[in-house]
């Protein structure tokens, strides 16, 4: 396990106590690791928003509740019962739902080899793994393969509706990597008879705040990338997402959504959306 942490981004042990520290995780999924990336993200937030009044904590809890609150209505109206969470991370949205939902539902969480390893253990130690709730490799840039999302969603029940996630992944990805997820997520939906696709979403501000910028930089250092935005409008957002192989395609802002309405006249709260695409 320890090696196998080794290889794990930093991020994602940053974000593992960043829910825990705002009371939607287990105490599993919460590292000392995780602390002590957390605090001087925390310390570096508040100089950002000292600087630029851009929270990056509203942001990061806008897009979270947000994807929650979609996929809590898709499950509730009876169109979604399983779903699979790409790059989960040590997200506790599998952990939450499954607590909220029991048997309705089947959740995947996927990830890299070291991600994924990490993760079985903290929901063994959680008691939270089970049939219905697993972690599984996933590599979401493979076309075919034993951890292609075709070979994973292939475990699912092809009668029953799915959702399938992606939180503070896409960002990482170039616009021609990225297109290609999307192609992929799309095309595997379509083998279900409900499918949709929730992710976080954001457009190019014409000018970014230096302290915003500097903050930018600084993680992608942490990820060894650069930070990459897709779209310039809702309507980029529909011709790019239909292209992809979606058919219907929502923008939504957090003043729209009643669990995130507590942003939306925050900066950086209001600076996210929630992409809806059903195919």
């Amino acid at each position: 396990m320890e090696n196998a942490s080794e290889q794990i981004s930093p991020t994602a042990y940053a974000t593992g106590y960043f829910w825990y520290r705002h009371g939607l995780s287990h105490e599993a999924f919460a590292t000392a690791r995780g602390r002590r990336i957390d605090f001087a993200f925390e310390l570096l937030s508040r100089t950002a928003r000292l600087f630029s009044g851009y929270s990056l904590e509203a942001l990061m809890l806008a897009r979270h509740k947000g994807i929650d609150a979609q996929l809590a209505k898709a499950i509730e109206s009876g169109r979604v019962g399983q779903v699979i969470e790409i790059a989960a991370g040590l997200s506790p949205r599998g952990w939450s739902f499954m607590r909220r939902y029991g048997k309705r539902l089947r959740y995947l969480e996927t990830d890299l080899p070291a991600m994924a390893q990490t993760k079985d253990a903290m929901l063994e130690e959680a008691s939270a793994r089970s049939e219905r709730h697993r972690v599984v490799v996933l590599d979401a840039l493979a076309d075919s393969g034993p951890h292609s999302l075709a070979a994973v969603a292939a475990s699912l029940d092809s009668k029953v509706g799915t959702a399938i996630i992606t939180e503070g992944l896409m960002n990482y990805l170039d616009a021609d990597t990225a297109r290609g997820v999307w192609e992929r997520i799309a095309a595997t939906l379509r083998g279900f008879p409900q499918g949709v696709y929730l992710s976080d979403l954001y457009f190019q501000e014409r000018k970014v705040h230096p302290a915003l910028a500097a903050f930018g930089a600084l993680l992608g250092k942490f990820v060894k990338g650069r930070m990459h935005v897709h779209f310039e409008s809702p309507a980029d957002v529909s011709r790019t997402m239909k292209a992809a192989g979606f058919a219907r395609v929502r923008a939504i802002k957090t003043d729209a959504i009643a669990a995130t309405r507590e942003y939306a006249q925050t900066r950086g709260g209001d600076a996210v959306r929630v992409l809806q695409a059903w195919v």
